[in-house]
């Protein structure tokens, strides 16, 4: 397997080969569902292309929750198919494909009724649990426990005494999702697609019904190359309807997009051991975990304005805080909130007019011959979405195609990760680091940690932590540049690093300290510096103005004013 390593070359070398011969399978749109889509692909030995318009994971992908969950609400809805099967992939990520990025969170569950509410959360986490080891991949995990209201105190003293009566721990999983699926792109790299981001779509090409390829335009460089594909998977999420319109066909489905907002808070806020998930009258709310931080979501409502930049207005905040202060002892403030993000859900429209029951389920479908779309469904089921995917590709494909494998393919960084975190203390003195730094590391890129330490043996400057972002080291940022495709300074402060959110200043006071270290990898002078710096400062303003207004048209109208491509 060759080199994941995803720079300005490489990116340059993907587009002009993508156009140089017909590909077996071309996927547009570079979220988890497309990147897992490429990376089945490629495994089955097919040629195969991944375009992304924006960023990878620039839309729904890196504004979740950041959870890997079976979904324990959907047992409430009956659907025991769709929980069984994410529980499943939920074992498969921590147990094989992925132990590096996705780990095991607790959560605690507060009663609030004696004895029926017990019996009937105790059953539902009972047969989670149970599901879960039925999958053949839940062992890693420890088993539900019921507490008394002391215990429950004891490792959440946040908690109101008359917020709770009991209550009951289960344990799902949690993944930074940007940085997930920057290296699943990686990985169907590895194994010979061709990637490219900042290339979009422009329109399909066409041989009579059969639509044979795409035109993509290099936004970075300003040329258009024609791709010529066998097969085209459209997996756009919340633009599925935008990009079947290309072809003049809607497809047999619509997707309509639901918002969810999260707020990121200090740890110091909420003195509480494990994560909390609460039940609102609409749906459930979850405070997580997340390092120094906690992340605290989500909301479910209808969206229909822009989705390159979903805005939370002042209402959606409000909504969240009133929500988790209705169970904290000391109530979190405005002053509170380092970080503010929305993300918009791709639903399968169904009769409900409420977004919070329209399907989580995916579907695959074939409109037109020679286009395939994929849509719907969640996170952690991603790898079903892909394999679907490509089985229908396959039927339009003049060959026999191998089964899918990536049940069996770890992602790049995986293989020989436990080996290196057990040699974390060793590792700290070879390379001069602290042991801390060396775990947030081998917990970032796993055993491609080693490229990062190559890096500051090269140049022992970018051991030094990022000013105003110390959770990050320096040689993070040139990284990202060099290897994990990031063209702009948003890019990586928003999501090779989570620095937007995770500080007070939401990344301001970093962005030129980060410029100044992506510039001599992505060969930018001065004047771009300048304008990558400016860029970022407006788009924190717009996003900052946005949360002030009380709804979501004003909230759309100032996240607006911020110009969406950096100019050169």
């Amino acid at each position: 397997m060759r080199t994941a390593k995803l720079g300005p070359t490489e990116r340059a070398e993907s587009l002009a080969g993508m156009a140089e011969r017909e590909l077996d399978v071309l996927v547009v749109g570079a979220g988890v569902v497309g990147a897992g889509t490429a990376l089945d692909a490629v495994t089955r030995g097919l040629s195969t292309g991944l375009v992304e318009a924006r960023d990878w994971a620039s839309g729904t992908s890196s504004r979740s929750s950041k959870l890997i969950h079976g979904g324990l609400r959907y047992l409430e809805m009956l659907d025991f198919a769709l929980v069984r099967e994410a529980l499943k992939e939920r074992g498969l990520l921590l147990e094989r494909l992925a132990p590096h990025l996705v780990k095991p969170v607790p959560f605690l569950y507060p009663l609030q009724h004696k004895g029926w509410e017990r019996l009937y959360a105790g059953s539902g986490v009972a047969l989670y649990d149970a599901m879960s080891m039925t999958s053949g991949h839940g062992r890693g995990l420890p088993a539900h426990r019921h507490l008394t209201r002391s215990h429950a105190l004891r490792i959440a003293p946040a908690l109101k005494k008359d917020a709770l009566v009991g209550a009951l721990q289960y344990y799902d999983a949690q993944v930074d999702d940007a940085r997930y699926v920057a290296t699943l792109v990686r990985t169907a790299a590895a194994y010979g697609a061709k990637v490219a981001n900042r290339a979009r779509v422009t329109g399909f090409l066409r041989e009579g019904e059969r639509v044979v390829g795409a035109r993509v335009q290099d936004v970075e460089g300003g040329g258009e190359y024609e791709i010529h594909a066998k097969q085209i998977v459209n997996a756009t999420g919340v633009w599925t309807d935008d990009t079947q319109a290309m072809v003049g066909e809607r497809g047999q489905f619509h997707v309509r997009a639901s918002k969810g907002i999260h707020l990121v808070v200090p740890k110091d806020r909420i003195n509480a051991a494990t994560g909390l998930i609460l039940r609102t009258e609409k749906s459930v709310l979850f405070v997580i975990p997340w390092g120094r931080h906690w992340i605290i979501g989500t909301t479910d409502t209808d969206w229909n304005l822009d989705k390159a930049h979903p805005a939370a207005s002042s209402a959606d905040i409000d909504y969240l805080l009133e929500h988790v202060n209705s169970v904290l002892s000391v109530p979190l403030t405005r002053d509170d909130v380092e970080g503010v993000y929305a993300g918009l859900r791709p639903l399968l429209a169904g009769e409900s007019d409420a977004t919070s029951k329209l399907s989580r389920e995916h579907t695959v479908a074939h409109p037109v011959p020679g286009l395939v779309v994929v849509a719907g469904g969640k996170y952690t089921t991603y790898r079903v979405m892909a394999k679907d995917a490509i089985d229908e590709a396959v039927h339009g494909l003049d060959q026999r195609v191998a089964e899918c494998v990536t049940e069996d393919i770890p992602l790049v960084g995986a293989e020989g990760y436990r080996a290196l975190w057990n040699a974390r203390a060793r590792i700290a003195q070879r390379t001069g680091l602290h042991v801390v730094r060396v775990e947030h590391l081998l917990n970032r890129f796993g055993v491609l940690a080693e490229e990062i330490f190559e890096l500051i043996a090269a140049n022992p400057a970018l051991g030094e932590p990022l000013p105003a972002a110390e959770d990050y080291l320096k040689a993070e940022i040139v990284y990202a540049a060099s290897h994990e495709g990031a063209r702009h300074l948003d890019d990586v402060l928003t999501r090779r690093t989570r620095i937007s959110i995770e500080t007070f200043d939401r990344g301001t006071r970093s962005a030129r300290e980060a410029a100044d270290l992506m510039a001599p990898v992505l060969g930018w002078d001065k004047d771009q510096i300048e304008r990558e710096v400016e860029h970022y400062e407006k788009r924190v303003e717009a996003e900052r103005e946005s949360q002030r207004q009380p709804d979501d048209q004003t909230a759309d109208a100032a996240r607006l004013g911020a110009p969406d491509i950096v100019p050169r």
